[in-house]
């Protein structure tokens, strides 16, 4: 669990040192854009006195009032420099006061929007992620998935009554990313989901025992004096795939529709396969010099290609989740040992 509040914390962190540096981008984006209002409004105003020009040229308007209406131009355009910089200055300032803000233009369409001139759809600038029009159908969702509870083994031909282990001190955490696709155009009532996670797998062998590589097995011995503590744990990289089942409700809108499965009930059919990436050990004693804690890594003999089944069932985004090994955790063990695991599982979009 240490571990999983270690990643989640990360990146939540990662999240902010993002967030901070995409608002400093937007505020140089928005200070820069003060010399590029002045310029427009220049070019602009240049144009219009050229139109001006031609008129008293032609003989249409008066040198009186060519004169004026250069001075109104002028007038105008000083005064959208002023009233487009001062947008600017808003939004830098409310930026700046307030940290990880995001300046939404009011249409939603960007972080900001600013038109010019004649042709406004033309002469727009976006700063910020521009306004896309959102897809029609979305077959593929994601989830960032979070499980934990009870991790234990069970040897050939035994049950849960005959373990060796600890049934509450032996847990496992499971944190990972998943897919969510459609299996049918028309219908969402079977889903494809798959992904990979990362799987801490943790036992408590009983009655003062650890674990010992002995070459060509790993055996439960008991160790030469009172341990404090024994756990044995390992780590896993898998990449689950389950069919997924369940009622969802369609929500149509006028440029897109979507599936939801939020309140409903779900059932996940599956298995996983992956990698063992490390296998350690956590002593705990004390001897003549003290209290020792010893972490103790090793390859023991584990198996480094992991696969099993898993289920869970549910409702919204909250499972019980079950997981079976396949594959034996150590080689050449008698008998050997299959992990399995009970807990709750959340997919969180």
């Amino acid at each position: 669990m240490r571990i999983i509040t270690y990643c989640i914390a990360l990146a939540m962190w990662m999240i902010s040192i993002a967030v901070s540096q995409a608002q400093e981008t937007t505020i140089k984006n928005l200070e820069s854009l003060r010399e590029v209002i002045i310029n427009e409004e220049k070019d602009l105003l240049k144009e219009e006195v050229a139109t001006i020009q031609q008129q008293l040229e032609s003989g249409a308007i008066t040198d009186t009032q060519a004169e004026q209406l250069k001075k109104e131009a002028a007038e105008k355009h000083a005064l959208n420099i002023e009233n487009r910089i001062a947008i600017i200055d808003n939004k830098v300032a409310l930026l700046k006061r307030n940290e990880n803000a995001n300046v939404i233009d009011d249409d939603d369409r960007a972080v900001v929007r600013i038109s010019f001139g004649k042709d406004k759809e033309d002469n727009t600038f976006y700063l910020g992620k521009k306004y896309k029009e959102p897809k029609y159908d979305r077959r593929t969702t994601s989830d960032l998935v979070f499980a934990f509870g009870l991790y234990n083994t069970i040897g050939d031909g035994q049950s849960l009554n005959d373990t060796d282990f600890e049934i509450g001190g032996s847990r496992f955490s499971e944190f990972g990313w998943a897919w969510n696709t459609r299996v049918f155009k028309e219908s969402n009532w079977l889903r494809i989901k798959y992904g990979f996670s990362f799987e801490f797998n943790g036992i408590k062998p009983t009655d003062n025992r650890y674990f010992v590589d002995t070459g060509d097995q790993t055996e439960l011995q008991e160790f030469d004096g009172n341990l404090d503590k024994s756990k044995f744990r390992l780590d896993n990289l898998v990449f689950p795939v389950h069919f997924e089942l369940g009622p969802s409700r369609k929500i149509e809108k006028e440029n897109y529709f979507r599936y939801s499965t939020r309140h409903q009930f779900k059932v996940g059919l599956g298995g996983y396969f992956g990698f063992n990436m490390s296998s350690r050990q956590k002593l705990k004693y004390k001897n003549d010099e003290g209290n020792v804690k010893e972490k103790l890594k090793g390859d023991y003999n584990t198996n480094k290609i992991i696969y099993g089944l898993s289920t869970y069932i549910g409702w919204d985004d909250t499972a019980l989740y079950f997981k079976y090994e396949l594959n034996s955790m150590f080689k050449n063990n008698t008998p050997d040992l299959h992990g399995v695991s009970l807990g709750l599982r959340f997919d969180l979009d």
